[in-house]
Parts: structure tokens; sequence; C-alpha cells
């Protein structure tokens, strides 16, 4: 393998990792599979490719296509040389408004294309649920649909034209052909020639038998697709390509079709007590002609109120439904849209079908019922039982006048297993995503779960189904093809495949020639991880292990327009700075794949570097990872083995420095903003000198708060602030603004004797310090909330890690009392208004207000009471920018080593959408961090939502 890296470091752009790590990264996906390939490829360029499959033709590796690997039965793994085309190959190259298309390459992400032509009315029809992250590659590899299939097909159905490379490194390009054009193919010397004289002869020789045996419905993307050359069209071998799973050509570019946008749509969310009346629904509901018609079962529900991210969206449900289909129709007009809906649920309420009818008919709430349904397969693997919902035979489609006979039969399986399942997905068509819960960690599960398919496909050859409708055949589904089809054309399927691919190097082992289903799974029964003695309590995670497990490789975590989760990924697009990438580098450790002295390694310091620790994942995570709690604990073991560099221990210790700042002010300020200050903490701190330090305090808070009086007397209530630090040290503006609100509210605010919150020494691992702080802080706490105190804070990282990480980081049974009793000042404030306790009033708002939300904020909380806080004031108006993590991230963005990937991060959306804003705007940020990068990138003055809310107190 030298000599072949060799080669391809000389002829490649790109970048080649042929290296242990980068093979563990990538030897899983979003499947039950795990084989590590024999290394990675990143082309830049078409040409970069042609070189990498010239090579592996000419020395026999096997290659495979990758996007964001999110293959759901295995297509994106394999013992060759991975491509991964998402990183650098992922350009949107021309869009034709009026003929309506546009050429890519194959990592452009699906939501990224619809971004791109939406000021055109256009967007690709295939509406997969990982459309934030899945590439136009893998939904043209696997001939991916989604939830509007009934109105627009399947992947098929939308690609014109292909540019593919062949076995052996030959360019093709792959259109519709006239006959004429078809016959002078098929008269060249050339590789292709060969290629489209054996298909003709193939689909000749087996026409009958297409006709005879390929199942007869909309949802069927198992095998090759020799159906799509049998009736009287131009013929065009990239209907074959779509669907091969890389197993006949690798695509380097293509034309694709777009369609119009819908004016308007509007949903209903049907209720039912019973997931089999839900399914004898669907036939009648088709009469309406929706566009859409999608099942949810009571397990993806239940599990949706366990996650805070969702379940403060789920409020389109009333009650506890066994299942809930929601029906959408798209026009032209709301009115006449609304009306069918009403049409329809008039129907049903009269025919007694279901119990509930909830119209979503606003966008926003329509985008909260999508965002539950998309979430749905994440939310499934999240589940914290040894036994987990497991995708094998999850994808099968059948007829819909069928469907709930089938989904009996089904049950009835899964049932004689001694197991359950959960039922959701494409009701509309017949295909339902079913995941039997089983422990692939057991002998007899995995025997379970062989016995099951196999049963399950004679189920679907019964009622002339199909194995897969959506997900393709991959690792998991390939080996059923040949009774699927039957003999004949399964060898039609050998032949299309050595046409194509004589040495067999284009992803083996998928389609045809394949696996058993029990082969290469990622857990098995001889699956073991190390003992880890872990500083931080693991216990509710059932241990670090499976904190780590939690991650299936969904790939959430790759998602880059929206939302948090994850912050260096979205800079870098690097596989091992996402969520994923980093959980599958530690369980590569735990589980032998690397050597255990790994897990304080100096890689592991780089893989898991760019981790700000903003808990995204543990917010939108749908399994709920928490990298920031590994990372703590990661890092407590490297220092052990490395030692505690000095810039940590000085950021670990803000604290002591913000105090010695503050004594000599203003003097310190002058001096730490200083061209020579700068420079000595540059080069001997790490601290970047294009920071500028946050200022010392003449007058700290506490020193204000002390010769404070109290100018309006309260009503004999109270209430305990903790004062975080940088409003002690360093801007005593927020403290005074926020005790003159609780005091114009009637409390009385008192000051506890406390300690740092130790969230600075948890981000340096530092966590014994962590501990001392926690411990001390509880102590002195808990007495106050035994006496009826509520505790309220200001900076969110600094509350929320009484709430988050003291539960992980002592064992006393104080904590929790203390963690129920501590709140912002905008969780406290609206619960005061819910109990009519808030006896204030404000003037009305003269400038609009742009908020950007703490990364803590919006992972555990959520912006909804810094919102509605803002909202008291009258006429205000509150936009929030969806910019996830501002990039600071406490220390992270003052050192030197990471300040250019800090303020990547702020320029990706943040300081953009605040640039936008005039003199009529306010910016407005809880986080600290965030006002000091808002400053740092644009100049402009932020304020604590609590500075503005003071501001407008009427007095």
């Amino acid at each position: 393998m030298h000599e072949i890296v060799h080669e391809l470091s000389k002829r490649i752009q790109g970048e080649v990792r042929f290296d242990k790590y980068s093979r563990v990264l990538y030897s899983t996906d979003a499947s039950i599979y795990e084989i590590e390939p024999l290394g990675v490829v990143i082309p830049k360029t078409a040409e970069d490719v042609q070189a990498t499959v010239e090579l592996a033709y000419k020395n026999r590796i096997p290659i495979i296509p990758r996007g964001a690997g999110t293959s759901l039965v295995g297509q994106s793994i394999g013992a060759g040389i991975i491509i991964d085309f998402s990183k650098s190959m992922n350009q949107i190259l021309e869009v034709n408004q009026e003929e309506s298309w546009a050429r890519i390459q194959p990592g452009v992400v699906l939501d990224e294309l619809n971004q791109h032509v939406k000021s055109y009315d256009l967007f690709f029809g295939p509406d997969t649920a990982t459309s934030n992250r899945a590439n136009l590659g893998g939904l043209m590899g696997n001939n991916s649909s989604g939830a509007h299939s009934i109105l627009y097909g399947k992947t098929i159905n939308h690609v014109l034209e292909l540019k593919v490379l062949l076995a052996n490194g030959d360019e093709a390009v792959l259109r519709p052909l006239s006959t004429e054009e078809l016959t002078n193919k098929c008269k060249s010397s050339e590789f292709q020639s060969s290629i489209y004289s054996s298909v003709i002869k193939i689909i000749r020789k087996n026409k009958d038998e297409i006709s005879k045996r390929f199942p007869k419905i909309l949802r069927r993307v198992s095998g090759y697709n020799l159906d799509e050359f049998i009736a009287n069209e131009p013929f065009n071998l990239a209907k074959l390509i779509v669907g091969s799973e890389g197993t006949l050509a690798i695509v380097t570019e293509a034309k694709v079709n777009l369609v119009p946008h819908p004016q308007d749509r509007v949903l209903g969310v049907l209720h039912f007590s019973d997931l089999f009346n839900a399914l004898d629904a669907v036939e009648p509901i088709l009469e309406f002609n929706p566009s859409a018609v999608e099942l949810l079962d009571k397990f993806i529900l239940d599990l949706t109120r366990d996650t805070q991210e969702y379940a403060r969206r789920m409020t389109f449900v009333e009650g506890h439904p066994t299942a809930l289909l929601l029906v959408e129709f798209q026009g032209e007009s709301k009115k006449q849209l609304i009306d069918k809906l009403d049409k329809l649920i008039t129907y049903l309420s009269k025919k007694k079908i279901g119990y509930a009818y909830v119209r979503a008919v606003e966008d926003e709430e329509q985008a909260n019922v999508w965002y539950i349904r998309k979430a749905g397969l994440g939310l499934l693997m999240g589940t914290k039982e040894e036994r987990k919902p497991v995708g094998f035979i999850e994808d099968t489609a059948v007829p819909t006048g069928k469907l709930t006979e089938y989904i009996r039969r089904f049950d009835d399986i899964v049932r004689s297993h001694h197991t359950h399942a959960c039922y959701y997905a494409h009701a509309s068509v017949g295909c339902l995503h079913i995941r039997p819960c089983l422990n692939l960690k057991t002998r007899q599960d995995i025997e379970n779960m062989r016995t099951m398919a196999e049963a399950v496909s004679d189920l679907v050859l019964e009622y002339g189904g199909a194995m897969s409708g959506e997900h393709g055949d991959g690792l998991a589904r390939s080996c059923w093809n040949e009774k699927m089809f039957g003999p004949k054309l399964y060898q039609a399927f050998r032949e299309v495949k050595k046409a194509f691919d004589p040495k067999n190097i284009l992803n083996p082992g998928k389609i045809v020639d394949a696996q058993s289903l029990t082969e290469n799974l990622r857990y098995g029964p001889e699956y073991e991880t190390r003992t880890l003695e872990t500083f931080l309590d693991f216990s509710k995670e059932g241990g670090i292990e499976n904190a780590i497990e939690l991650c299936n490789g969904n790939g959430v975590c790759r998602k880059k327009d929206t939302g948090t989760m994850c912050p260096s990924y979205m800079v870098t697009a690097e596989e091992e700075h996402s969520t994923r990438g980093r959980a599958n580098a530690l369980r590569a450790v735990l589980s032998g794949k690397l050597h255990k002295n790994e897990f304080s390694s100096k890689r592991m310091y780089e893989v898991l570097d760019l981790c700000i620790a903003c808990k995204g994942c543990k917010g939108e995570c749908p399994t709920n990872v928490d990298m920031a709690k590994l990372k703590y604990e990661f890092l407590y073991h490297y220092h052990k083995a490395h030692g505690l560099p000095l810039k940590d221990r000085l950021f670990g210790n803000i604290a002591t420095l913000n105090l010695l700042g503050c004594v000599f002010a203003p003097v310190s300020n002058w001096m730490i903003n200083s061209l020579p200050a700068r420079w000595l903490f540059h080069l001997l701190f790490g601290i970047d000198c294009r920071r500028k330090i946050p200022p010392f305090a003449q007058r700290t808070f506490t020193r204000w708060f002390k010769h404070h009086k109290n100018g309006k007397l309260n009503r004999g209530k109270k209430v305990i602030l903790f004062n975080d630090t940088f409003m002690t040290y360093n801007y005593p503006d927020i403290g005074i603004s926020t005790v003159a609100l609780l005091e114009a509210a009637g409390f009385e605010v008192v000051l506890p004797e406390k300690k740092c919150c130790g969230r600075p020494f948890l981000s340096k691992g530092m966590l014994k310090q962590a501990r001392d702080c926690a411990q001390f802080n509880v102590e002195k706490l808990f007495p106050l909330v035994e006496q009826g105190y509520q505790i309220v804070g200001c900076e969110p990282s600094c509350i929320l890690t009484f709430r988050d990480e003291y539960p992980d980081l002592l064992k006393d049974s104080r904590v929790q009392a203390v963690a129920e009793n501590s709140f912002l000042i905008e969780e406290f404030v609206l619960q005061q208004q819910h109990q009519n306790s808030l006896d204030l009033s404000f003037k009305s708002a003269e400038k609009k207000f742009l908020l950007h939300g703490h990364c803590h904020l919006k992972a555990l909380v959520g912006l909804e009471p810094t919102l509605n806080m803002l909202r008291l004031i009258p006429n205000a108006e509150v936009e929030v920018v969806d910019s996830g993590c501002c990039g600071m991230a406490g220390a992270f963005g003052f050192e030197k080593e990471h300040y250019q990937i800090s303020m990547a991060m702020g320029r990706r959306r943040l300081f953009e959408a605040v640039d936008a804003k005039d003199e009529n705007w306010q910016i407005v940020a809880p986080g600290v961090s965030c006002r000091q990068q808002i400053e740092h990138g644009t100049g402009k003055v932020t304020l604590h939502p609590v500075e503005v809310l003071t501001e407008h107190l009427t007095h």
C-alpha cells in the first residue's frame, strides 16, 4: 500500500489519508455495520477521482464512493479506498431557470441546492429526511425519494444526465440517446461501447422476466433498474447508474431536474388510539389527493417527549395517541387547501376515524411537525435500553391497499420473536420504516434478526412488494435479491455488474454477490469494551462506553445551514470535526480498534481539540450525544498523562485573574491592551494578540452591591443572585441592571457566599478544581434553597452548570435541589409573570432587537424564555438569527491556535446578520462570549437581554 499511497499523493491535488485514525473514522456509516477501509481519498477535482479510479483498476483495489455517510444499510463502507466527495466536490456548477435544471457535483447537500435555487422558485423534488446533510451523490446512489414521493417520485425521475467515470477510469457522459445515437455508441471500440452493447442484450434477453418479476409499486429501489428500459423511451444509461450504489460507475457531475415550488401548504395531524386504525385510514385519505401521508407511532412520540429540543416542539399533539398520520396538501391557494383539509377532517369525523384533528396552517406550525418527523430515525436510536430499534428490514414496501394486512402479519412475526417494533414514515406509498428492537451484542438476537428477515422476505414476496422501498440494498438487503427477483433476473444483474466492472472493484458486495445479513456487524457477541475509570459520573448514560455508543452514525452533526451542532464541522467540513467522527474515534479506543493509550494521545487531542463544548449535540443530536462531557473527561486523562499547560491554568483560574485585574484597574486595563502586552501574552500564554482582553471594572459589582440600598420597599420576597465572574469583575452593569429589575418587581436581592461556578475549570479538563467549586457552592446554596430561596443567574454557561454538570461532578443528594431551583433571569422573570407576581410596566420599544442565542441556552433551555422576556416590552419586534455558535466559546476564541477558526465560525452567519442591521436595531445576546465575539467581529455594542428590559422599565 505504501507504493499506492505514494503514487496517489503524486497524482492528485486532494488529500490522501491512509493513517489508522482516518480508517477508523470512515469504517462506519448510519448502518449496523463496520468495515475498516484501506484508506481515504478526498478529491478536489474530477481529475483526482479519475487518477484514483485508474490506479485502483490497475491494482484491483476496491473503491467506495461516499458522501455524508448517512447510508442506513452499509452502502458507503467497504474494505477498499473510500472516495469522500463531500468536502470539496460540492459545487453547484450551473442553474438554468428557463429549463428548470441544475448541474451539480455529487457532494452537494440537498438542502443547500434547494436554498441556492429558492430565488428561482424551484427545488429538487425528492425530499429525504436527511436533506440537511445528505449529498446528491448519495441520493442518486440509492435512488432516494422521501415524504412527497406520491408527487415527485424517486431520484431517477429527476436525473437528466450524468458524467461518470467507468471502472477503468474512462469518462462517459450518460444522457438520453436517439436510436441512431445508440447504434453509433455500440459500434465504437471504447469500453463504454461494450457496456452499451451488453446492457441492450441483457434487456432483450430478459424483457419478459423483467415485466413479470419487478414489483408493480412506486417504492422499489432493490436490484438494478432494468425495468426502466422496457418502455419505448429514449435509451438513457444514467437510469441504470441511479440506484446502483456506486457499483457500476462513479458519478462526478449530474444534470438534475428542478420542479416549481408549491405556493402554499397545509398540514393535518390526525390522532389515532390504534396503529391499525391509522393504517386503515390511509386508503380513504388518498382519495382526497394529499401531497404526503406520513405515520408516526407511539414509540417515536414517547422518545420525542423525552428529548428536550424536540419535546418543546410537540405543540401539535393532543393527549397520548398510539399513532399520528400527518396529511399534507399542496397548491396555489391557502384558502383552497384549508377547504380541502376541512373536507377531509369532516369526512373522518363523520366516519369516526381518529379521535383528534389538529390543523397546522402557518409555516412555523408545519415546520415543527416536519422537524419531529425528520428526526424520527435518530430519536429511535436514542433509547437507553439494551435492545434498540435495528435497521435491517426497516424499508419494505407493499401496495397501499394491502398495507394494514401486511403490517398485521409483520407485527405477528416481530412478536413471535418476543420483541416489539416501531413504525413510521411513508404510509402514502406503502413504505413503512419498521425497526424491531434487538440487542445485537447477543447471539440470540442476531439469530432473531436472521430468522425475522427470512420470514419478512417471504411476506414481502407474497404481497408483491420490495425489500427496499427507499434505503437501498447495501450490506443488509443485497443478500435477498436473488430470492426477490428470481435466479434469472439475478443472473442478469450479475451480467450488468460484469459489463460495467469486469474486475469487481466498484463498491463490491453490494446488490450482487453480497455478504450474509449478519456479517461485519458493528456490534456482535464478541464486541467488548475496555473499562475506563472516569472522574465524571456516567451512570445515567450506563457508563462512558454507552455514552459514546449513543452515536449511531446518522450524521445530523454534519448539517451546515441551521442550528448549532457542530460548529467546527460547519467550518472545516472534516469528518473528525463532527460529533460522529469524535465519537467513532473514542469508541475505537474503548473497543480495541485503537490502542488503549490513544485515549490520552496527542492525536486524539487533535480530534477533540475543535470541539468547543457548545452542547449543540446534547440538544440537537437525536440521540443526545454529549460530546462536551466526553471532552471534559478526555482532557482530564490527557492532562494527567502530559501535564497541564500554563495557558490552561490561566484560563481555568480566570476568576482569580479578574480579581487581581480589578485591584489594579485602570492601570491594568491600559497594560493588557497595550501592543507590547498583547504580544507578550501571545508569545507566553498563547492569547492571540488580535483579541481585546475584557476590561477590569474599577468598581466591581460586589463593591457596588455592598453600598447599594434598595430604593423600593420589598414585599418580603427574596431571591439569590449568583453573580458570575464576568458580571462581578468585567461587566458590572449587567448585575446592576438585574438588581434594578428584580427590586422593581419587589424582590430583595441577596448575594451568596460563593466560588466560581467551575465552568472554566471544566472546559480545560481541570475536573478536581471544578468539583471543589461545585462542592463549595452546593454547601452554601443548599441551606438557602431549603429556606425557599430561588437562585437566579444571567450568564447561561454559568447558571446551567448547576443543572447540567454539578450532578455529574458530585455524588451529593443536595445537588438536585440546587439544580432544580437555579434559573436564568429570563426563566425567573417569566415564572413570576405566569404566577401574576410581576408588577412591572415598560415603555414602548424604540428599536428592533436582533437576538443571538448562547449555545448552552439553545441546547438546554431553548430561546423561548429570552424571546418572551423581550416581548414584555410593548411593541417589541425580535428577530432571532440562526447563527449557530458565535465561535468564541469562552477561552477557545482567545487562543492563538484557534483564532482563525473562531472568527470563521462568526463569519459563517453571525457577523453578516449583525452588519446588515442599522442604528434602528439593538443587538442582544445573553452570553458574555457572544457579546465579545460580536464586538470583535463587527464593532457593534451588544447588550444582555436583562439590560434591554431594565432600560425599558418605567419608574
